[in-house]
């Protein structure tokens, strides 16, 4: 037998010309020919398979996007913030700690001037902010906020609980939270229901923050 008369199934033998679906020996493009140049035009692609080319164009389009969304929210923040300026209640929410232009604009809306609330627990409970704790026969599983509530008013009170942190009496009430064992988040609970209560307090009496060390229940 020759060399080479043995090949392994589904390889090409050396030496032979690569072939086309068909059978026939595939034929390279002429350098300069049509074909060819439409090799060289053929748009390379990424690690995703689109072409680079596509990404060219949608990726400066993206980005002039973007910029006009934050053009619109620097617009519609600097409308809200004149608008809150001209509330008579404005700089009373905003002396306290924590609450700044969104915050109160989020306060005056789903409070208002707190007319709506006899006391600051339920001003507390409709912010689900009354904290309860869960229970099962003889178990106590824990301190926890409520899951009703107005979420919007939750979640602002729960934020500028965490911006007043910079404050030395929030502080000092968080740090003895935490020296009660309380978690981060339940610390954070339960000086946002503080908070409620000087909030309540203002708003009745039309007053500016006054830094306190509140007292621990």
């Amino acid at each position: 037998m020759a060399p080479g008369a043995l090949r392994i199934p589904g390889r090409p033998t050396q030496g032979r010309p690569p072939q086309t679906r068909r059978g026939r020996p595939a034929q390279s493009a002429p350098h300069g020919s049509a074909a060819h140049r439409r090799h060289l035009r053929r748009p390379r692609r990424t690690d995703r398979g689109r072409p680079r080319h596509t990404l060219d164009v949608i990726m400066p389009s993206l980005a002039k996007s973007l910029a006009a969304v934050h053009e619109q929210r620097r617009a519609l923040e600097a409308q809200i913030e004149a608008r809150l300026e001209a509330h008579p209640l404005s700089q009373v929410l905003t002396s306290m700690p924590g609450i700044g232009v969104r915050t109160a604009a989020v306060l005056l809306a789903t409070v208002g001037d707190g007319n709506s609330f006899p006391s600051a627990a339920h001003l507390a409970s409709y912010a689900g902010l009354a904290p309860t704790t869960r229970q099962s026969g003889t178990s106590i599983h824990g301190e926890h906020a409520p899951r009703g509530g107005n979420r919007q008013l939750k979640r602002a009170m729960f934020l500028s609980a965490f911006a007043a942190l910079h404050d030395p009496a929030s502080r000092s009430y968080y740090d003895r939270c935490r020296a009660r064992g309380k978690t981060h988040t339940q610390a954070l609970l339960r000086l946002a229901r503080q908070r409620i209560n000087v909030l309540f307090a203002m708003l009745r009496d039309g007053t500016f923050y006054e830094p306190r060390t509140p007292h621990l229940a």
